[in-house]
């Protein structure tokens, strides 16, 4: 199952059978609500905190994917979980309330493909016929946690990125019908000696291409083998320097194939900056525009690269630079071949 160096591929053939997605009121506003199960109408999702609405989010993204399976939480073995916050607690707060055996992860915003790969490597090697697997974050919450709150009012740079409001999961399971988990590229920590928590994309951008150059060699694939491959989350910054680097790899990717879910979430009309980003910003797209795109048979092979700023509120106040990782999960239409 250990293909190259970091990549596995997953013979059994995990399959995506269901998707829970959903969203906060601004995300309501942007491009691609049909992908949305529901919405919250604002902020506080019913709650008294923003930390508290997170949890919800992630609790109701899972009831609907335990829905859309005709599944119930006794049919889950486990949940591989995580978020931005403190501790990951409005996931484990939300585990809490699921009663699902439960993997909390940290990657940052690389959270949702790094819970989608052990799922799938999990299910893959028969250890759980049935398995949850998201991410949420939460735009206020974020905010607080690790730059001003949002009623500070303070203004940020045109690099900066706005957190999505939402939460995506998926149900990963042995058997069934929808699209195939067929690999896995893990993602090393890379340190360019970035220091700007408003740049996250130019902070990411490097370890995006790393595990995507590391994913092509370890399966000897050519560079044309996906209709898509989406990162998660670089926005504008990130992307171009991706791009750039690509060139200086010598790796031919087509720019109409490489796309962040950073750009893709929002109108043009909307005030993000740079774009989106948060652990729930891939998860929500993945899980809702890219299944279903998907399912209905306009992508057959997709790679989708979450990646991850790894800094804390403390390291930021410590002068630390910004390491960052990127976790590749290769998805395709059920009936492919898998190389």
């Amino acid at each position: 199952m250990l293909i190259g160096n970091r990549s596995w591929i997953f013979e059994n053939r995990p399959v995506i059978t269901s998707t829970g997605v959903v969203g906060g009121p601004f995300e309501k506003k942007g491009k691609l609500t049909a992908d949305f199960h529901s919405f919250s109408d604002d902020l506080w999702f019913g709650e008294d905190s923003y930390e508290k609405a997170q949890k919800k989010f992630l609790e109701e993204a899972c009831h609907e994917a335990l829905n859309q399976g005709n599944l119930q939480k006794e049919d889950i073995q486990f949940i591989f979980a995580g978020d931005l916050l403190n501790q990951i607690t409005s996931t484990s707060f939300a585990c809490r309330s699921l009663s699902i055996p439960y993997f909390g992860l940290f990657g940052a915003c690389s959270t949702s493909m790094e819970a989608l790969a052990l799922a799938a490597f999990v299910v893959n090697g028969k250890g759980a016929n049935n398995v949850i697997t998201g991410s949420a974050s939460h735009n206020a919450a974020v905010e607080k946690t690790f730059r001003y709150p949002t009623e500070y009012g303070s203004q940020k740079p045109p690099t900066s990125q706005w957190t999505v409001t939402a939460a995506g999961v998926g149900v990963v399971s042995s058997s069934g019908t929808g699209p195939i988990v067929t690999s896995a590229t893990i993602g090393k920590v890379i340190d360019e000696g970035l220091k700007d928590p408003y740049n996250m994309g130019g902070a990411m951008a490097p370890a995006a291409v790393d595990t995507i150059k590391a994913h092509f060699e370890d399966r000897s694939l050519p560079e044309d083998y996906y209709d898509l491959i989406l990162t998660g989350d670089l926005g504008k910054i990130g992307h171009a320097v991706a791009l750039e680097l690509f060139q200086n790899e010598n790796m031919q990717i087509d720019q109409n194939s490489f796309q962040d879910a950073g750009l893709m979430i929002y109108n043009d009309e909307q005030p993000v900056q740079s774009g989106a980003s948060g652990a729930g910003c891939s998860a929500a797209v993945t899980y809702g525009h890219i299944y279903n795109r998907l399912k209905q048979g306009e992508l057959d092979k997709v790679l989708i690269v979450a990646t991850g700023a790894l800094l804390s509120p403390l390291t930021f106040q410590q002068q630390e630079s910004i390491p960052c990782i990127a976790h590749a999960v290769s998805i395709e239409r059920q009936g492919g071949i898998v190389q």
